[in-house]
This record gives C-alpha cells, sequence and structure tokens, in this order.
C-alpha cells in the first residue's frame, strides 16, 4: 500500500503527463491538470490534434520518467519572478489562473526534470511512487468552461498504486463501456435525441416509453399507499413566483429566456417547489392538516452547457419524481425516519442492495434558526441510524437553506450513483410567508422538505439501463416472452398459446418469420427477451412449449398455465 492517497498520486499522474507533453510538443501551452474521482485530466493548447498514437507515445515517456524515478521539487518564487517565467514561455493560460491567487498568498511551483508547472500540490517526491498508469481518451474542453472561450485538448487518464488496482479499474471500465445506457438506448431502441428538436432534450420511443409507464405507474402506486397525494402543476409561472422563490437571483443563469403573455414576463419552471406551496397558500391551514405530502412528476428544464450533457445522466428537459413534505416541529423526525423507509423499500424493488447516505451540515452562510437546524440535524440522523445506513458525514456541505441527506447507490459492477436526497427548507418557506393555525390558535411557521427518490425519471433511467445491461427484469420488460416456432406447421399452436397468455395480461410476441429457429433464438437474445418459448411438432402436440429463461437457463417443457404460474411470481416479487 502507498504511504500517499490516490488523489496524490493521481494529481502527480497529471503533473508528468504534462511534461510528457511538453517533451513532444515543446510549443504547447497548459491550463490545469486536477485528479479526480477516477483518475486525473490535464488540458492542453496544442498545434495539432492528438491521435491514439500520440496518447501511446505521451504514456510511454511517463513510463520512462517513472522508471528512472523523476523529482518532484517544489519552490515558492515572487509574484514577478512566476509572471516572467509564464510569460517566458508563452504559457498565457497559466498567466490567467495566477491572476486568481490572491495577494499575498504562496505562489507555488514544482519542477519534474525540465518541466515547471504553477501548482499547489502536494505531490509525491518522486515519479516512482506513481506506481501505474494509463491515459485513456481525448475530449475537447473549453478554458474555463466557457463556450466563448478557446478549444484546448483535455486528456484522460487514470493512476493507481499497483497495476493489479489499475488493471481491476480497467476491467470495470471495460464492463461500463458494455453497459453504456447511450449505446444500449439505441440499440434496444429505448430514446434518441435530434438535432431538429435540440440537444439534451430526450425523445421516448415505444419500448422505452413502455418501461418509462411501467416505473411512473410503480411510483404512483407507492406514493399512494404511503400516504401522499398526487399533484400537477404548469410548466410555466409569472416572473413574480421566481423572485419570491428567489430563483431570478441565485439561479438565473439556469433557467431559460422569459416569454411574454400578457404583456407578464413567464418562465418555464427549473423546480416544482415553488407551484407546491402556491397550492399550500390557496387556504389558511391548521396543524390538524399536517403533514402533508405531496408528490409530483413535474417536468423541469433548466439551461446545462452542451458540454456537459451526457446521454440520458445530463439533460435539459427532465422529469422530477418530487415531493415535499410540510409538518409541524414535532412531526419532522418521524417524517424523515417514513422518508428513508421508503426509499430503501423502493430501491429494494429495482434490485439495489448497497446503499450509503451522506449527511451534509449547515454551511457558514446559512439561514434560520440554528435550533431548527439542529433540530433537523438530529432528525437526518436519527434517521439514518435507525435504517442501519452506513453514513458518512459532509461537514458544512449543506445548502444554504438546510441540511440533507444524499442517498447513493452501488450498481451491478461496483459504480456509486447519487440518487435519494432528503432536503430541509428554511429559506422557502419565510419567502412565501408560510403559516399554520397551531393547537395554541396562533400562526406558525412549518416545516419543509424537498425529497426526490429517483432523482429525475430520465436520469434514473439511465441507471437502470446501465444497472441492467439493458436486460431489464421481468416486471419491467416492455416483451417478457417471445414464442418461437419451430416451422409454419406449429403456428396455429403459437397462435393459440399467444391469445392465452395475453388474455392473462403478459406481454408476449409471435415471432412467425420464416427464418430458422437459431435465428429467431439470436434476436430475441439481442433483444434481451426473458422468456424464449420454442414451438416444435411435440411441443405443439401437448399445447406447451420448450421454456428457455434468460435468468436460469433452460427450464424444459411447460404448459401455458405452468409458465404463467412462474411469471406471475416473478413479476410480484420482483426478482432482479
Amino acid at each position: 500500500m502507498s504511504e500517499y492517497s490516490l488523489d496524490t498520486i493521481r494529481h502527480s499522474a497529471a503533473h508528468l503527463m504534462a511534461a510528457a507533453v511538453k517533451q513532444l510538443f515543446p510549443s504547447a501551452r497548459f491550463d490545469i491538470g486536477p485528479a479526480t474521482e477516477n483518475g486525473f485530466y490535464y488540458d492542453f493548447d496544442l498545434e495539432r490534434r492528438l491521435t491514439p498514437e500520440d496518447l501511446k507515445a505521451i504514456e510511454k515517456a511517463m513510463k520512462k520518467m517513472i522508471g528512472r524515478k523523476i523529482p518532484f521539487e517544489r519552490f515558492e518564487p515572487t509574484r514577478e519572478e512566476a509572471e516572467r517565467m509564464l510569460r517566458e514561455d508563452g504559457q498565457t493560460f497559466k498567466l490567467e489562473r495566477l491572476a486568481d491567487v490572491p495577494e499575498g498568498a504562496v505562489i507555488s511551483f514544482y519542477r519534474s526534470g525540465d518541466f515547471v508547472d504553477l501548482c499547489r500540490g502536494p505531490h509525491v517526491d518522486h515519479a516512482g511512487r506513481i506506481g501505474a498508469v494509463k491515459l485513456l481518451s481525448v475530449a475537447g474542453s473549453y478554458f474555463r468552461g466557457d463556450e466563448k472561450n478557446p478549444m484546448l485538448q483535455r486528456i484522460y487518464g487514470t493512476a493507481f498504486a499497483t497495476e493489479e488496482e489499475l488493471q481491476e479499474y480497467l476491467r470495470r471500465m471495460e464492463e461500463a463501456q458494455k453497459r453504456d445506457h447511450r449505446r444500449l438506448g439505441q440499440e434496444l431502441g429505448l430514446f434518441c435525441f435530434s438535432e431538429n428538436v435540440g440537444p439534451g432534450l430526450v425523445l421516448w420511443q415505444p419500448k422505452g416509453a413502455f418501461i418509462r409507464n411501467l416505473i411512473e405507474t410503480y411510483w404512483r402506486e407507492q406514493h399512494y399507499r404511503n400516504g401522499y397525494d398526487l399533484l400537477y402543476t404548469p410548466h410555466i409561472g409569472q416572473s413574480v413566483l421566481w423572485e419570491t422563490s428567489g430563483h431570478l437571483s441565485f439561479y438565473k443563469d439556469g433557467m431559460y429566456s422569459p416569454m411574454q403573455i400578457d404583456e407578464k414576463d413567464y418562465f418555464v419552471k427549473p423546480m416544482n417547489c415553488p407551484f407546491h406551496i402556491e397550492i399550500y397558500q390557496s387556504k389558511l391551514r391548521s396543524y390538524r392538516e399536517l403533514p402533508l405530502r405531496w408528490a409530483e412528476l413535474g417536468t423541469v428544464y433548466r439551461y446545462e452547457k452542451s458540454g456537459v450533457l451526457h446521454g440520458l445522466l445530463r439533460v435539459r428537459g427532465f422529469t422530477q419524481d418530487d415531493a415535499h413534505i410540510i409538518c409541524t416541529p414535532e412531526q419532522i423526525e418521524s417524517e424523515i425516519a417514513e422518508v428513508l423507509r421508503f426509499s430503501l423499500s423502493i430501491w429494494k424493488d429495482f434490485g439495489f442492495k448497497e446503499i450509503k447516505a451522506y449527511l451534509a451540515t449547515r454551511p457558514e452562510k446559512a439561514v434560520g434558526d440554528p435550533a431548527r437546524w439542529a433540530q433537523a440535524l438530529s432528525s437526518l440522523e436519527n434517521a439514518v441510524r435507525k435504517c442501519g445506513l452506513e453514513c458518512e458525514v459532509d461537514e458544512g456541505g449543506g445548502a444554504f437553506y438546510g441540511p440533507k441527506i444524499d442517498l447513493k447507490i452501488k450498481d451491478a459492477i461496483g459504480r456509486e450513483w447519487q440518487t435519494t436526497t432528503i432536503q430541509f427548507d428554511f429559506n422557502l418557506p419565510e419567502r412565501f410567508d408560510m403559516s399554520y393555525i397551531g393547537e395554541d390558535g396562533k400562526k406558525h411557521q412549518p416545516y419543509m422538505v424537498h425529497r426526490a427518490l429517483f432523482g429525475s425519471l430520465e436520469r434514473f433511467f439511465g441507471i437502470l439501463i446501465e444497472q441492467y445491461a439493458g436486460a431489464f427484469p421481468l416486471w419491467l420488460a416492455p416483451e417478457q416472452a417471445r414464442i418461437l416456432p419451430i416451422t409454419e406447421r406449429q403456428h396455429e399452436c403459437a397462435r393459440k398459446q399467444l391469445a392465452e397468455l395475453r388474455e392473462a395480461g403478459f406481454r408476449v410476441e409471435l415471432d412467425d418469420r420464416p427464418a430458422s429457429l437459431g435465428a429467431k433464438i439470436k434476436d430475441a437474445r439481442h433483444d434481451r427477451i426473458p422468456y424464449l418459448l420454442v414451438v416444435g411438432a411435440q411441443e405443439a402436440e401437448n399445447g406447451g412449449f420448450a421454456v428457455r429463461s434468460r435468468r436460469e437457463g433452460e427450464l424444459g417443457v411447460m404448459t401455458p398455465a405452468q409458465l404463467m404460474e412462474k411469471m406471475k411470481t416473478e413479476v410480484d416479487n420482483k426478482i432482479c
């Protein structure tokens, strides 16, 4: 095990990569090269586009420096000396980064052989400590993330303390590529995008829409069973609503330009919460009505830069599975515990078992009574403890308007995804002057909690595709079974079986093409059909079929009644 943290190893690898690039491209200009969750990157301005062969050459040069154990030497020039060094080397991007360093702050550089870089560090003491490295890809990146600035080339790589750890990571990466929801979504005909419609706006194809409808139906049923009422709200609202909520002050860059209706500005909604508050404000409320649990599948629109759009995981129009709990201070702890229990039951149904909680506490700049913050944090902590969840505390990581719990799930190949959020809000109740009449006959301000289970249906759907590798469990599969007659002589029997299974409510198709059985099976497997029902002469004579389960393999000959009983059990138990 290395004495250095993985972040330090990867930051050092990024610096070493820049040194290698400088060797091969002496006129290169550099921006920044941080460590990331899964590796590192560095942004460069080069005289030409990089090729795969260039990446190999850069990686080879890095490994030579690792073998030679090139030292990382820190030195701290004056601002004037730093500016002179960067200007003489033509490093205009680094000069801009240097300008960001506050006056009086320490300015540090690191030297690796002939390469010198403006960098805060820390680094390993020499390159031999880096371990194993691999360069992965090249992408475009705007300087400072601004589309108005020059386009740079970003090289992505990863580093680990040992070669074994690196190879295990690369194996997981290969598996992740096989599960990429963008490729599978197109291959299985689930969703698509269109330049004519616009980037980040999803078009749901029939199969994808069918699965989405199943998820939405399940979501609604579960919410009704767990004491929620469902709401519907408009897609647009007058500017006064967003002025009151504060979105026009704090979130305007993420909102689309207003439209004029009756000489007033209207905005498409980036959030659902102000609409739910307006419903609350539509009448005087009593403590006897609380808690209110209101949920909505509300479609919202947020401006995301084109460079960060990523399939279903980062889009501009999406449907939040939003809910707001409005309650008294006395009710808050039990409500939070119930939300957490509800969330865990949902994740279990979709086959996720490894779940971790992250508790974000009060930041330095926060609104709301400190006593409320303390009670809210206590409620969150107690709820996590009661559920027996592993929890990590993010000190000061809460929003200015309240603490929160984030739940992260691990998928089938060990990746962690942020999903459920339970967020206290002391800001909007004050801005909208929310109140209820308490038992004492006086007005009191309620507690308000924002809660999303999936986050958004689009992102959740993308996660599910990758979790299942496109092979949806029986209860979610748009086509649950496919009947495959071997010859035309079995068509009449197959049609009767089809009608029987469909009459019982199962989603079954018949492949009666004049193709070989092998070709039909190959196509069905490509489509990830859970059950293949082969009908030959003997099966037709007995009114059954030879059953092949995607999950269990060959199951032998079964009658329609036997198969339906098995499938019903699998659906009812949501076996994934």
